[in-house]
């Protein structure tokens, strides 16, 4: 039980991710039917149907998703409650988490039999989603506060709302894209849909500012506390989806004879999704915070965030021996010895009190060596752009295999080969579990892309297989958090680690658009994503904690 409890925050996080998505997609699909595939139908023709009855495929199967992950984290809150305040399952179950869960369940449920049905009306169709809209904000600050201001909620549900008809209508506006007959249908579907975006953005902007101005409340808790700094990569995630809108806002506004126009559109719409899921997993890690207004101490002051952003030069470039690290102290080693029977808040602190000047050099240290690498990498991606640099250039995934090597050594130095916890014990820390998926990732990538760019493999998504793992993992590292006693400490390493997370979005971003795109566009973003991996290992040269 225990060890349940100690990864069910990093879990809670995913799950609420994975819920907001599977409800955006339900909602969106549902407004994509009522607003657009029917209204438009007259002018698809034949493809109407297909178009209608493709998206209530995907709605069934979304709001199917949904009913099952809103029961899953319903159980899996049910279970946490059990275990840290020692209460019967039927009490937990009564707990307003677990409710609010429970509640969104039916509606889910509803809505996937009557598109199941197929005689589903628009009056119901309507009700469903907003019944799910509804149930959802009981898992928000807006319903838990008891000093919310009247139009909190409204805000909320503004905010929902509007997430759901862009972000979860994206999917369904490029699959009508891809089965309209014409150009003329294309740019149909392209207005309508715009117009549907801009009432969606205009929800989402109004909402976050009001919730902004309730939750954050003044300037120094915008950069002073870890809910404003994720709020501030919000924003600027949002900004990038907003760049993107307007560029699709421009192209459905081309003559339909211009079908670049039309393709670009695409594309651009395909990494909208990408940045859209990202902040709604962003947003489910907010949901776990508590807002910065309620924040009275641990506060961060402006210029200590400067000190620490300050970079050091030159690198730390020698790494301390591991048997001055805290973890090997007499009395660490015996604490961790307990933890792996019992574990409590006591042995937890008695654990981080241990940390020393050695074990920050040590962080630093792999940080600024996996800088060089990640920067490496960065300038030979560059470099293949030149023909004759190309044949060693090309070879650049390879470095990944030794970053992985060099962090799954050092990342964890309380961590077999090095520590005393052995491998499979070690992952039911959270902080850990999330290095070794991180791991997974950079292996998983280095090999495939290699062989992507050998021509060893020829199937025709294999070279989307490097941008979409990079976005997995800048996802990761926004909903990524350290497993300190000092929230102050936590706090300025969540500020180096944010930027880091935003550099690699825009890789991916630029990544896919190079593949997906033609001419200028494809040389621009292809320039773009190197640089901006130099850059993220710049600022891993850069990152210190002390």
């Amino acid at each position: 039980m225990q060890q349940f409890i100690e990864i069910y925050g990093f879990l809670s996080v995913i799950l609420r991710g994975s819920i907001s998505g599977a409800l955006s997609l339900a909602v969106g699909g549902v407004a994509f039917l009522l607003l657009i595939a029917e209204p438009l139908a007259p002018r698809l023709g034949a493809a109407a149907e297909p178009i209608a009855a493709r998206a209530g495929r995907i709605v069934f199967w979304s709001a199917l998703t949904l009913a099952c992950l809103v029961s899953l984290d319903a159980a899996a809150l049910a279970t946490m409650l059990v275990g840290a305040l020692e209460l019967s399952f039927a009490d937990a179950l009564t707990a307003d988490a677990v409710k609010a869960d429970a509640l969104a369940a039916a509606p889910a449920l509803a809505l996937a039999f009557a598109i199941r049905s197929g005689a589903a009306r628009p009056l119901p169709l309507a009700a469903f989603a907003a019944a799910l809209i509804c149930a959802r904000l009981g898992a928000t600050h807006a319903i838990s506060r008891l000093d919310n201001p009247p139009g909190l909620v409204a805000a909320e549900l503004a905010h929902l709302t509007g997430v759901a008809l862009w972000i979860g209508g994206i999917p369904y506006f490029l699959m009508a894209l891809a089965r309209a007959p014409d150009g003329e249908a294309q740019r149909a579907i392209g207005l309508r849909f715009s117009h549907l975006s801009m009432v969606a953005v205009a929800m989402i902007a109004a909402g976050g500012v009001a919730m902004s101005i309730v939750y954050i409340g003044a300037v120094e808790n915008f950069y002073g506390a870890a809910y404003g700094v994720m709020v501030g990569a919000k924003t600027i995630l949002f900004a990038g989806l907003l760049s993107l809108g307007a560029l699709n806002f421009l192209a459905v506004r081309r003559s339909p004879a211009d079908r670049g126009a039309f393709a670009r559109l695409r594309r651009f719409a395909e990494v909208e999704i990408g940045v859209g899921w990202t902040v709604v997993f962003a947003a489910a890690s907010l949901s776990s915070l508590p807002p910065a207004v309620d924040l009275a101490r641990d506060r961060v002051s402006f210029a200590e965030i400067v000190e620490r952003l300050t970079p050091q030069w030159p690198p730390r470039l020698e790494s301390p021996d591991h048997s001055t690290l805290s973890v090997s102290l007499p009395q660490v080693q015996t604490a961790r010895a307990e933890d792996a029977t019992q574990t409590n808040d006591a042995t937890a602190a008695a654990i981080a009190a241990q940390r020393n000047a050695e074990d920050i050099a040590w962080s630093e240290y792999n940080h600024h060596i996996a800088g060089l690498f990640v920067a490496a990498m960065g300038l030979l991606a560059l470099l293949e752009h030149w023909r004759r640099l190309s044949p060693v250039a090309r070879h650049w995934p390879m470095l990944m295999l030794g970053l992985a090597g060099f962090l799954f050594l050092r990342a964890d130095e309380a961590v077999w080969p090095l520590g005393q916890l052995g491998l499979i014990e070690s992952l039911r820390d959270p902080e850990i579990a999330q290095h070794r998926i991180f791991l997974a990732l950079i292996i998983g990538f280095g090999i495939f892309e290699w062989r992507v760019r050998m021509r060893r493999v020829k199937a025709q998504w294999a070279p989307l297989a490097f941008p979409f793992i990079t976005g997995v993992g800048g996802a990761l590292l926004l909903a990524h958090s350290h497993g300190l006693s000092n929230i102050r400490e936590e706090f300025l390493i969540e500020v180096t680690h944010t930027p880091l997370a935003l550099v690699g979005l825009l890789a991916s971003s630029a990544r896919w658009l190079e593949i997906r795109l033609e001419g200028r566009g494809a040389r621009i973003a292809g320039i773009v994503w190197p640089i901006a991996f130099t850059l993220a290992g710049l600022m891993l040269l850069a990152y210190r904690e002390a």
